[in-house]
């Protein structure tokens, strides 16, 4: 069972491209996208990171973070804006500016990755409980992910005190669900 949770601004934004699927953006994931985690994820110590990812790691953290799912989430987090085609203008202050429409296609394919990446890790033996978190402003996109730990979660639960994010938090059900 997945779970997916959005806020207020997300939904809108989501729910106002025609034709989108749930769990699909209607052009499909990106090459970037499907190249990034087309070994898809493994378990380095108790830390779930990307195939790729561990090749290059050398320790589990949490060394200097508070925790490991902290740590997951530095390890396992990028801009979406690198991975996807959207136009990032920059104003003369060099701040990066992101157009409502470019920001549904991050928040778009940002969720159709997190529901890849949770049915990897169900599909493994015991199941791991996965949470990825999908976040687009007017000046980036971001994806992270982290195992779902009692406890320990890297957002706030409270999607809607996002007011300058739109937000999308995916989790997979209990490995008994």
């Amino acid at each position: 069972m997945l779970t997916v949770q959005m806020n207020d601004t997300a939904a809108a934004l989501l729910h106002s491209w025609p034709g989108l699927a749930s769990t699909q953006p209607p052009q499909g994931l990106t090459a970037a996208l499907r190249d990034l985690a087309v070994n898809g994820i493994t378990l380095h110590g108790d830390a779930v990171v990307l195939t790729d990812t561990a090749r290059h790691l050398r320790d589990t953290g949490p060394g200097g973070f508070v925790d490991l799912t902290a740590w997951e989430c530095s390890v396992n987090s990028f801009h979406l804006e690198d991975f996807v085609p959207v136009t990032v203008e920059v104003l003369d202050d060099g701040e990066p500016v992101i157009a409502e429409a470019d920001q549904g296609l991050l928040l778009a394919q940002g969720l159709a990755l997190a529901l890849h990446l949770c049915r990897l890790g169900r599909s493994v033996e015991p199941p791991l409980r996965i949470r990825c978190i999908v976040s687009a402003s007017t000046t980036n996109g971001t994806f992270r992910f982290h195992r779902v730990r009692a406890g320990r979660q890297a957002h706030h639960p409270d999607l809607d005190g996002y007011t300058l994010e739109k937000m999308i938090v995916i989790d997979t059900g209990s490995p008994s669900s």
